[in-house]
């Protein structure tokens, strides 16, 4: 065998590159690596993207600007593990940049990065493709992507990770997508409440902020407060109250606890296991507002049902409130008062308030700068004297009244529709509703009427009916212009508004001048509009209505054509005629004012004689040319003795004296009529007529008499009996068309009608029989009829002792005056028709 030869080595191939050290400074260079198709490469290049990155986001953006966002994207799923780390971590750092997350949106990465949180990858992995979620699911669109990638599975899986990290952010993209219904009912069904309640346990306070933050959001359905429930949460949540080395977490465990404190439940389970009492005494003595904020608003929460409201007053909540007021932070005070107004709704709590002394520190509140603490402290106010006496008493003992009507004009809508709620609570007692006066409130209210705010316009209307059960209070509202603004609400769109408005409108009608002034704003052609409408009518509408009619009798007769018995003609009453629904009254001044026209005369009553000029007279207007001081001089007796004059010309200067006298004094009077309201002129006729009726109807022995006697007089007074055959030949169209050229009105007083048909007639009749008590009503019927119906009782002399109905009947004012026709007679029907 021949000797071996060793071979020789092979040479290297010609067409390989020898490996080269990678160093660049340009982050350009880096990018271009990124498309590289050797791994070592791509690691370095990924490696170096991280670390720029991580400086800042200048850095960041000069990446984005530089394309690195695409590739590093494509790298994340790479098939070298040691790439797809580095590739995710500096995307995980980028991402936190705007234009990096607009990019990986457009790019649709979120598959991508969900793959990477697959158990078989690395922890480091984990951890920056969960904050690259975290940084994507602030926004909306991305939140949906997750949840129908079922990414929220994967992410409570992860909260189980060993890593700090990659539970922080994952507990923070679940934060983000519970932010949807969708996904907090999501997290209940995949059983995602108890590694959450885990995480409350961690060393490391960010993630126990953040597990808490997730219940706050989760916990406000009532599915997932059971399932916190039934997994012991609730006591946890107790034991860090109860801890004060975890005073850090209080804040954001009392939001959870005032969550699940909406639940009776819950309540009942922390009285029993002593938590409510922890709770209370945390509120009590806890050095930060914010945790005796929350602590309040768990006890808001909590009292919103009648059970747990019970629940708390046993637990003397109204004594931790009102601790809590006296602490001087503006949102503390503003919580505390929300929830004694809502623990108000326990008639008891109402009453502990007020032992306690807790009215006064809310009544102090309402001179308070901060809006939302006024505006809170009203709304307490409101729900304290709701139906409660005492303690609106002891909203006027702590001087509240000045305060609620200053607040009557404040810009916050809240604060003036609650002030107006205490203000009308406070109107139920006459001496808080003179105070309530006599600081103002009818001037503030009638500003706070001209409001745009349905909230505000129905409380404030409601306090202006309140407030103007008493005539002194509607003179006021009438002189400060709150008819105008409290009319217009009638038309309000708004139903609670415009009903509050009818009843406004029903009380204020209570005296005349206001009803008059109320019908001359239109208040009566808007009612009669409500109601004749079906969707705009109301309990209120047709009460006011009817109000108004009987506050004017004028009006009620021209729109209804009837008064009942119970309607008594006072001075002042005018028959304008039948008029139809729509119709817009004129009222009597303006009526009086008018040129003389062809339209039917309008008749009127006024028996008050005029009062006495002087007596109205003040004394600088009696001035003489001879007197400066204002006193006519008196001559001595001396002057009178040198300066007598005989008997005739005595006479003649006597009646000079006194006609001068007369001139000096009518020039002062005028003034004054001059400065006066139009008064209606006085009818001296008529008031001759009301005396002799008293004389000789009145003492008359029974009711029929006194009937058949006025009737009689009635007819005398009116042209006498005229036959009916001849009521054509009866010219009393003429005699009142002479009456008002005579008079140059259309206006005609009642006593000057000497021929009057059957309208004048029943008028007269039913003023008479008002002034001497006969009750009678007034009818109207068509073509100028119009007659008097009264009720009388039969006489039976075979049953003395013994009462009957009494009986309506018709009273013949024309044809055979006194006589008395049955109702619905035929000799009635045809009195009362043509």
């Amino acid at each position: 065998m021949g000797k071996k030869v060793k071979k020789e080595a092979e040479p290297p191939a010609k067409d390989v590159f020898d490996p080269v050290p990678i160093g660049s400074k340009n982050p350009a260079t880096v990018v271009l690596m990124l498309h590289s198709p050797e791994q070592e490469v791509l690691v370095k290049a990924c490696e170096a993207m991280y670390k720029f990155a991580e400086k800042g986001d200048e850095n960041k953006a000069t990446l984005v600007e530089l394309g690195a966002v695409e590739p590093l994207s494509k790298l994340i799923s790479n098939e070298d593990k040691a790439v797809r780390m580095n590739a995710v971590m500096a995307l995980g750092v980028m991402a936190s940049h705007n234009d990096v997350k607009k990019l990986l949106k457009k790019l649709d990465v979120i598959p991508s990065i969900l793959a990477r949180l697959a158990p078989a990858e690395d922890t480091l992995i984990h951890e920056f493709a969960s904050l690259c979620l975290a940084y994507l699911s602030v926004e909306y669109t991305s939140k949906v992507q997750i949840f129908e990638l079922d990414g929220l599975d994967t992410l409570i899986r992860l909260l189980s990770s060993p890593d700090p990290d990659v539970k922080k952010n994952s507990l923070e993209c679940i934060y983000q997508l519970v932010q949807d219904f969708p996904s907090r009912a999501a997290i209940r069904e995949l059983n995602g409440i108890p590694p959450l309640l885990e995480l409350l346990k961690s060393d490391y306070p960010v993630i126990q902020q953040l597990a808490l933050k997730t219940l706050a959001t989760i916990t406000r359905d009532a599915e997932t407060r059971v399932a916190l429930r039934e997994n012991q949460g609730f006591e946890q949540l107790i034991e860090i109250l109860g801890n004060n080395e975890l005073n850090d977490l209080h804040v954001e465990t009392l939001v959870v606890v005032s969550n699940c404190m909406e639940d009776m439940d819950t309540v009942q389970l922390i009285q029993q296991t002593g938590g409510l009492d922890k709770l209370l005494q945390l509120a009590e003595t806890s050095t930060l507002p914010e945790v005796q904020m929350n602590a309040a608003k768990a006890i808001t929460n909590s009292a919103q049902s009648n059970e747990n409201r019970k629940i708390l007053h046993e637990q003397v909540v109204e004594k931790t409130l009102v601790t809590l007021l006296r602490v001087a932070h503006e949102g503390l005070r503003t919580a505390t008062c929300q929830a004694i107004a809502i623990m108000c709704e326990n008639l008891a709590s109402k009453d502990e308030f007020r032992k306690l002394a807790g009215i006064h520190p809310i009544v102090q509140l309402l001179n308070s700068e901060n809006a939302e603490v006024k505006k809170a402290a009203a709304l307490a106010l409101s729900n304290l004297t709701n139906a409660n006496h005492l303690n609106a008493n002891a909203v006027f003992e702590a001087e509240g009244t000045e305060a609620l009507v200053q607040l009557l004009t404040d810009p916050m809508v809240g604060a003036v529709a609650y002030a107006a709620d205490v203000l009308t609570n406070m109107c139920t007692q006459e001496a808080l509703r003179s105070s309530i006066l006599a600081h103002g409130a009818m001037q503030a209210l009638t500003e706070a009427l001209c409001s745009t705010d349905s909230l505000v316009l129905s409380k404030v209307v409601l306090a202006v009916a309140a407030l103007a059960c008493d005539s002194d209070a509607r003179t006021e509202l009438r002189n400060v212009g709150g008819l105008v603004p409290l009319v217009k609400l009638l038309n309000s769109k708004n139903d609670e508004v415009r009903r509050n408005a009818c009843w406004a409108v029903l009380v204020c009608a209570s005296d005349e001048p206001t009803s008059i002034e109320m019908c001359r704003l239109g208040a009566l052609n808007i009612l009669q509009e409500i109601h004749l409408s079906t969707s705009r009518k109301n309990n209120f509408s047709e009460a006011a209505l009817q109000r108004l009619f009987d506050s004017n009798l004028s009006i009620k007769y021209s729109f209804t054509g009837c008064l009942s018995s119970s309607n008594k003609i006072t001075d002042g009453f005018y028959d304008y005629g039948q008029v139809k629904p729509d119709h817009k009254m004129i009222i009597l001044e303006e009526l009086y004012k008018q040129k003389v026209n062809q339209h039917r005369p309008i008749v009127f009553l006024n028996a008050k004689p005029p009062e006495p000029a002087l007596t109205e007279l003040p004394p600088v207007e009696n001035k003489s040319p001879d007197s400066p001081g204002g006193r006519s001089p008196t001559p001595s007796k001396n002057s009178s003795k040198d300066k007598t004059p005989s008997k005739g010309k005595s006479k003649g200067k006597k009646e000079e004296e006194k006609a001068k006298e007369e001139e000096e004094i009518k020039i002062p009077q005028e003034v004054v009529v001059e400065k006066k309201q139009w008064l209606l002129p006085y009818d001296p006729i008529f008031h001759s007529l009301i005396t002799n009726v008293t004389k000789s109807v009145l003492p008359l022995p029974n009711t029929k008499e006194q009937v058949v006697a006025l009737a009689v007089f009635v007819a005398g007074k009116m042209g006498g009996p005229v036959e009916r055959d001849r009521l054509h030949e009866f010219f009393w169209e003429l005699h009142v068309s002479e009456l008002k050229f005579q008079l140059q009105s259309n206006v005609i007083p009642i006593g000057q009608i000497k021929k009057g048909t059957f309208y004048h007639r029943a008028l007269l009749f039913k003023a008479l029989a008002d002034r001497i008590g006969i009750n009678c009503s007034l009818v109207r019927g068509e073509y100028n009829r119009a007659w008097n119906e009264v009720l009388l009782a039969d006489e039976v002399p075979k049953a003395p002792g013994k009462l009957f109905p009494p009986k309506a009947y018709a009273v013949d004012l024309m044809h055979s005056p006194g006589h008395l026709m049955k109702k619905n007679s035929p000799e009635a029907i045809q009195y009362q028709c043509i």
